[in-house]
């Protein structure tokens, strides 16, 4: 007797690699947002001001459609957003746990299938829908007929997704070079050049006023105009005045940049998940030891004794030893020299430009906690009052202005030296040093209260995901309220000058250094009883990366 066989259970449906990730990304976001009220607030407010920025330039736009400086300035735009998407997600906060491929090194993946998912995903967030949002006014702005509508409707989306595979492209490439020890050192070169660079941007804005305006710009928007993805967006302009081909060519020139930088991300994928990381050979023990006594010695011999001179020197460690808190500083340190320096050697500058030394130096207060990551948990072990909080924070506000004050002193004279304005440098030093002591200030009440992690596991991410509006919100907030307390030295300075009292001006020094120490006091007594209160909430937000 024989019996039929049962039929066979029908296979369950696998949802698509793509849709997984998209899932994925949108669980990141929406955990993110779920932390605490004060992020989502921050985050919805970052949002926000994104959006009504990118919608204000679409209005631009569409205001100058028809003007003949239109093809100039969209074209130009459109580079420069290429180039912020190519270099900005290396060395600005970013919070996306889905274009890390060292997450996925042990997962059955194929290249070409992730490689999809990975590129879908990277469209779901602010930064595309910002970048869609300024493509579609350049196609506002340049469409003209029904070719040229034609082929803005292909551009846009071909400007989007060029900057999104450029920017994951050059990431994955980076990424081991980013997360080594001596390659993410190589990363502080790079935020240098940047920094170096953008300093170049802007002389050339400054040269472009006295140039003659944005007509002085059509050599080099037709340049840019051949390379994607500007080229699309001059593709735009080439069809609605007739010339079909170079149309055609030129969108077929940003078809093939964004097939050769999907080739080279997949490449990159491969390599990264099947090669070997010979990065964490490590070091000699001897020498090792050998190096660290010397200079512990060296360094401990500069430093005050008790915890004062214990925190200091970490501090000191961190900012020698740690590339994420080296490349911050060499920044920092860069463009607060650049931006008084180059502008007193081009003739255009002010001594009071002196003050970028202090402004950009005085951010490295910010987020104090964050750089400690989940060790954090050594140093709240330690801190039990108020008082510990204070001999805390205070250790580290020393440690800071132990480099940022001679420093800023030095920039200003320097400053002072090529202007020829030896008699306005008391005054200067003054602003510099109550901008200065405004910023610790503020920084250590940011700290206290806007706490996030810094990811020590991705070389290109320096802010967890979800904390992504909290830290531009700390650090946007800070600086608005040391310019406000800037205010008093300010006002005495313009004081003094409009009332021909000139002959006091150099109370300004004595006065604004000791204003400046006056701040620094009341935001570490601010900030320590915050400190010690929300120990627990500090270190669930440092620990998050």
């Amino acid at each position: 007797m024989t019996t039929a066989n049962p039929p066979a259970p029908a296979a369950a449906a696998v949802p698509s690699l793509t849709s997984v990730f998209v899932r994925l990304k949108l669980s990141l976001l929406r955990n993110g947002l779920k932390q605490s009220g004060g992020r989502t607030a921050a985050f919805v407010f970052s949002i926000v001001v994104g959006i009504l920025f990118a919608l204000g330039m679409l209005f631009a736009f569409v205001l100058m459609r028809g003007h003949a400086a239109a093809p100039i300035v969209t074209v130009l735009l459109a580079g420069v957003i290429a180039l912020s998407w190519t270099v900005m997600p290396l060395f600005v906060p970013s919070g996306d746990e889905t274009l890390d491929p060292t997450r996925l090194v042990m997962l059955p993946l194929r290249p070409r299938p992730l490689v999809r998912a990975l590129l879908v995903a990277s469209l779901v967030g602010i930064a595309p829908l910002l970048t869609t949002i300024l493509a579609v006014g350049a196609g506002l702005s340049l469409a003209v007929g029904a070719a040229g509508t034609v082929v803005a409707v292909l551009a846009v989306p071909l400007v989007v997704v060029t900057c999104v595979a450029l920017s994951r492209s050059v990431a994955a490439a980076n990424v081991r070079l980013l997360t080594s020890r001596k390659g993410r050192d190589l990363a502080v070169l790079s935020g240098l050049v940047i920094a170096v660079g953008m300093q170049f941007v802007n002389f050339g804005a400054q040269r472009l006023g006295r140039a003659g305006g944005v007509s002085s710009l059509e050599p080099a928007a037709e340049v840019v105009g051949w390379l994607p993805p500007a080229s699309a967006v001059s593709a735009i302009d080439a069809a609605g005045h007739g010339d079909y081909a170079i149309a055609a060519v030129k969108l077929l020139l940003t078809v093939a940049a964004v097939a050769g930088l999907l080739y080279w991300w997949q490449r990159s994928l491969v390599r990264l998940m099947t090669e070997p990381d010979g990065s964490t050979i490590g070091a000699s023990p001897d020498a090792g030891a050998k190096d660290k006594s010397a200079s512990s010695g060296r360094l401990g011999r500069l430093l005050p004794g008790g915890r004062t001179g214990t925190v200091m020197e970490r501090s000191l460690r961190y900012i020698w030893r740690d590339p994420k808190t080296k490349a911050a500083w060499v920044t920092s340190l860069a463009i607060g020299a650049i931006v008084p320096l180059f502008n007193a050697l081009q003739g255009t500058g002010s001594i009071y430009f002196a003050c970028f030394a202090s402004g950009m130096l005085g951010m490295q207060m910010y987020n104090q906690f964050g750089q400690d990551t989940s060790a954090f948990w050594m140093v709240a072990q330690t801190i039990s009052t108020a008082a510990d909080a204070y001999a805390e924070l205070r250790a580290r506000a020393l440690a800071l202005l132990m480099i940022t004050v001679p420093f800023t002193a030095l920039v200003t004279a320097v400053t002072a030296g090529l202007l020829g304005q030896w008699d306005r440098l008391p005054e200067a030093l003054g602003i510099a040093f109550s901008l200065l002591g405004a910023m610790v200030a503020s920084g250590a009440v940011a700290s206290a209260n806007f706490p996030y992690s810094i990811p020590q596991d991705s070389g290109y991410k320096n802010v967890a995901p979800g904390q992504g509006g909290l830290a531009w919100i700390s650090i946007f907030g800070g600086m608005l309220a040391s310019a406000l307390l800037c205010l008093p030295v300010i006002g005495l300075t313009l004081f003094l000058h409009l009332a021909d009292h000139e002959s006091l001006l150099w109370l300004l020094f004595p006065g604004g250094t000791l204003y400046g120490v006056l701040l620094v006091w009341g935001g570490l007594k601010l900030a320590a009883p915050r400190v010690s209160g929300r120990l627990p909430e500090i270190l669930a937000a440092v620990s998050k990366g």
